[in-house]
């Protein structure tokens, strides 16, 4: 069963770029979340526990399930390898709720071990603790999840399994929820690829009637305007780097600021001091960077001035984005998958 768009968006800025993302990416994302925002190994409880009460002694209320430790609920389950490229199942007694995140490796791959800062490549399901049922596969999509391996932005238990690992890792992640049952992901890492810290190649000479860039020292970008606004399209090479070339529907890893033509910053993957990484298909971005960056190679850093008909047109977005503004970013591809 395919489960719909839930609205959430991946930052730049309030809905900068339109980014819409299904349940599978919300709770890749979970997985693979900042450790502040996972929930608490300690203190977390089922709903309607009384203040204080360990996980333990929580008592599920009507209509709810008692949580249970996610070790020893996991250590039930059995993953089915249904062979190469085949989704793989999940047996499991349900329903079953989680007193917290938790995982369980099921096998250690053997291709290349993973490291700090790469971009994995996760193929995964993801089976509703409330019935069994699977509500979200990537072997159905074909496409598989993306996300950036940072120890110091996932959750703990995550990294755990993960330390020392190696490509073809499977492992199981619990995910708590409201009380009538969790999520489990039944998780493959299939790929990695490396992704720079920042662009890097052979500077490309200002062109005139541009903006003029400078970067500070850790590579993010400010930006000077010139006094007439450049008619069209624009994207200009400000480094030119030598990986391989980027392509229409891939998934880029990006360091990014974005500014309204002579005016302010209104987004800034440098200021949140992480890339982010987006889906290169229309729809999912403003046009103008799905017409601006494919032809462009891995490594560099590129200049967009895009046309208010290829951002946000005459409705503009929220109070940073004025109606029919043109707006300039300058962006670094750092990987492309």
């Amino acid at each position: 069963m395919t489960v719909g768009d839930w609205g959430v968006t991946e930052p730049l800025g309030d809905l900068h770029v339109k980014h819409r993302l299904a349940l599978s990416a919300a709770l890749a994302a979970a997985a693979l979340s900042l450790a502040a925002c996972a929930p608490n190994q300690e203190e977390a409880v089922s709903p309607g526990a009384s203040p204080g009460a360990s996980p333990d002694s929580a008592t599920a209320q009507p209509g709810q399930v008692t949580a249970v430790d996610p070790a020893e609920a996991l250590a039930q389950m059995e993953w089915i390898d249904n062979g190469d490229g085949e989704a793989p199942g999940l047996e499991a007694d349900t329903p079953v709720e989680f007193t917290a995140t938790g995982t369980r490796l099921i096998t250690d791959g053997d291709g290349d071990e993973i490291t700090e800062g790469q971009m994995l490549a996760l193929d995964y399901i993801i089976v509703s603790g409330a019935d069994g049922e699977t509500q979200y596969s990537t072997y159905e999509t074909g496409t598989p999840e993306q996300v950036q391996y940072l120890t110091a932005q996932i959750d703990p238990v995550i990294g755990e399994v993960l330390e020392g690992a190696h490509v073809g890792v499977d492992f199981l992640y619990a995910v708590p929820g409201d009380g009538t049952g969790g999520s489990v992901m039944v998780v493959t890492v299939t790929a990695v690829s490396d992704v720079l810290d920042k662009a890097e190649g052979v500077a490309v000479a200002p062109v005139d009637g541009l903006p003029t860039v400078t970067l500070a020292e850790n590579g993010a970008p400010s930006v000077e305007f010139p006094t007439a606004v450049p008619e069209g399209l624009i994207a200009q090479d400000l480094i030119t780097g030598d990986g391989p070339v980027v392509e229409e529907g891939q998934s880029l890893t990006v360091h990014y600021t974005g500014w309204v033509f002579d005016g302010e910053e209104f987004d800034s993957s440098w200021g949140r001091g992480a890339p982010a990484t987006f889906s290169l298909t229309a729809g999912s971005l403003i046009e103008g960077w799905v017409q601006g960056l494919p032809g462009k190679t891995v490594g560099s850093q590129v200049l967009l001035v895009i046309p208010p008909e290829l951002g946000y047109g005459e409705a503009g977005s929220g109070e940073t984005i004025p109606p029919n503004s043109t707006l300039v970013f300058v962006v670094d591809i750092l990987a492309a998958n």
